[in-house]
């Protein structure tokens, strides 16, 4: 199992690496490093609703690189470290979440590499003052250490043949994932602060594609799979001089 999850890593990584080190373009300042810091919020069986458990969101950091390819494509690879955490004590509605006292926590750290489309083709546009819409996706791999809790599980209410209990003893008996690949979508704002710096603000939901992100299934809601999304702002530098040339934007 551990050569498995070796070898996978290492061609995800290989596959990264390939988008980026592709023909060279014509424009010095096709390179772009950035920094963003925000929200991580999971989204699951222990939530009451679909938008997520931000009373338990976590903070996180996520570093990235990327590289124009054309006036409304570019790719990057991103690096984030945050944590997940989701406690059924922290709502009160359905009244049975109080008594169910499902919890859980993890440590996250994530590596994707995403296409970004920049609805309004500025990648070759960064002046200062400009300001950009952008859309994303691609692919990912979070790496994940989950601890789940029952303890403060109400056993009068859920006795040994509720069907909590039952499903419980089920979900015991899983091997809790250590890594999940994952599909992120999102949309991001992006301003040009000057030629050199840009601010910018994501929003991205990740699909996980299982229900044990939060250690629970059969216990809790097996029909649903659990997901988890982020909020962050950020600061890009742009590598490079600017085109003292004053080259016209290439379109495609």
């Amino acid at each position: 199992m551990k050569a498995t999850t070796e070898k996978s890593i290492l061609l995800f990584v290989s596959f990264l690496l390939t988008g980026f080190v592709g023909k060279t373009q014509i424009q010095s300042n096709n390179i772009e490093l950035g920094v963003g810091y925000g929200a991580y919020v999971y989204q699951g069986d222990l939530t009451p609703g679909s938008i997520g458990s931000f009373r338990t969101m976590k903070p996180g950091i996520h570093l990235f690189a990327g590289k124009i390819a054309t006036s409304n494509l570019s790719y990057r690879l991103n690096v984030a470290i945050s944590g997940l955490k989701g406690d059924e004590s922290k709502y009160s509605t359905p009244e049975y979440r109080q008594q169910r006292n499902f919890k859980f926590k993890t440590p996250l750290f994530e590596i994707s590499g995403l296409g970004i489309w920049d609805i309004r083709g500025n990648n070759y546009n960064r002046n200062k003052g400009v300001f950009s819409p952008y859309l994303f996706s691609g692919f990912g791999l979070s790496f994940l250490s989950i601890r789940r809790d029952w303890n403060a599980m109400n056993t009068e209410i859920f006795n040994a043949e509720s069907e909590v209990q039952i499903g419980l003893n089920t979900d015991v008996q899983k091997k809790l994932p250590k890594m999940l690949p994952f599909i992120p979508v999102g949309l991001g704002f992006r301003y040009e602060i000057s030629n050199r710096f840009a601010a910018t603000t994501e929003s991205a939901y990740r699909f996980v594609f299982t229900d044990y992100l939060d250690g629970f299934s059969h216990s809790a809601n097996p029909k649903k799979e659990d997901h988890y999304l982020s909020q962050t702002v950020g600061l890009i530098y742009k590598l490079g001089r600017k085109n003292t040339l004053d080259c016209p934007r290439i379109k495609y």
